[in-house]
């Protein structure tokens, strides 16, 4: 399996939703690493590695949430860390 890592920000109705702990368990079950903070301004910041298709798993199910307000991501392609599991910042 080739591995990628996304940096994403994700802007909208993502705080006091539980966000965090929703995007930890999804990346648990779907062996996704990486850590998930919110931010100052709001949004909150994630880097996941795994499959892509995991990781496009992931940010369906979040975006699918019913507490979730997800209005808008901006995402890059980082470099692969080899970290071994999800953690919240």
């Amino acid at each position: 399996m080739n591995k990628i890592r996304r940096h994403i920000i994700f802007y909208g109705y993502v705080q006091g939703v539980g966000f965090r702990w929703k995007a930890r368990s999804l990346a648990q079950r779907l062996g996704i690493s990486g850590w998930v903070e919110n931010l100052p301004d709001g949004s909150v910041e994630m880097e996941a590695e795994g499959a892509a298709r995991d990781i496009e798993d992931l940010i369906d199910a979040l975006s699918n949430d019913t507490w979730i307000g997800i209005e808008r991501m901006e995402s890059e392609s980082i470099p692969v860390h080899g970290d071994y599991n999800f953690e919240v910042k």
